[in-house]
């Protein structure tokens, strides 16, 4: 199953590749260049092809749970001052996604969106200190009865171009089920209350819509 972010250009990828196939067949004679320049362009589309999977997820829907917005792995834990919306201190959890992971940003918790922004950008890597702030984003934020407002915000990488979110002030949405799309490598930070109990540890790999982030104290 392909996300419908990529449906245009898997398309075009294919058309192009069929076309280097019948080219290379015409032009080039030789029999072991013309194997290899084909294995490339299959690797090619295959590799399209892993970008823009859409995996379905068994997301345990509950009020109290966090779960991870993305596949990737946990590259911050921290306490920092979040400037845009909150304007105080909060937990900072930052998920970085390597250009294989599944690209798919979905929703950490349910409830209604209240703030949805786009912020233009650079495109400094998406690991850098800075990228959080400087960098092309989008910055969404969920209120849920039982475990209060989260933060999360979409980043665009060194390779990302395009950031796609689908939130929209006072929509009810549900936890687990897809909320964007980032495309070609980036990271999504995550902000949540300071009593909040962290479940993941630096440089664990988690999976959108499955692994457990944080969940609220009692």
């Amino acid at each position: 199953m392909f996300h419908k972010e990529g449906h245009k250009i898997i398309f075009t990828t294919f058309i192009m590749v069929v076309a280097a196939f019948l080219l290379v067949d015409t032009f080039i004679h030789q029999v072991w260049l013309q194997k290899v320049l084909w294995i490339l362009f299959l690797v090619f589309f295959i590799l399209i092809l892993q970008f823009f999977r859409n995996p379905k997820r068994n997301t345990l829907v509950k009020n109290k749970h966090i779960v991870s917005p993305v596949d990737g792995k946990v590259v911050v834990i921290e306490e920092v001052f979040e400037k845009e919306y909150f304007k105080d201190k909060r937990l900072q959890v930052s998920v970085f996604m390597s250009p294989l992971n599944v690209h798919v940003t979905r929703y950490p918790i349910g409830g209604v969106i209240v703030y949805s922004k786009y912020h233009p950008g650079k495109y400094l890597v998406a690991w850098h200190p800075k990228a959080s702030e400087e960098n092309e984003r989008t910055t969404v934020v969920v209120e849920n009865k039982t475990y209060g407002k989260v933060l999360y915000r979409q980043i665009a990488g060194a390779l990302a171009k395009r950031i796609v979110n689908y939130a929209k002030v006072d929509v009810n949405v549900t936890q687990g089920s897809d909320s964007g799309f980032i495309k070609f490598g980036s990271r999504v930070d995550l902000f949540l209350p300071l009593n909040t109990q962290i479940k993941v540890q630096l440089n664990q790999k988690v999976r959108g819509g499955e692994s457990i982030i944080a969940e609220m104290n009692d």
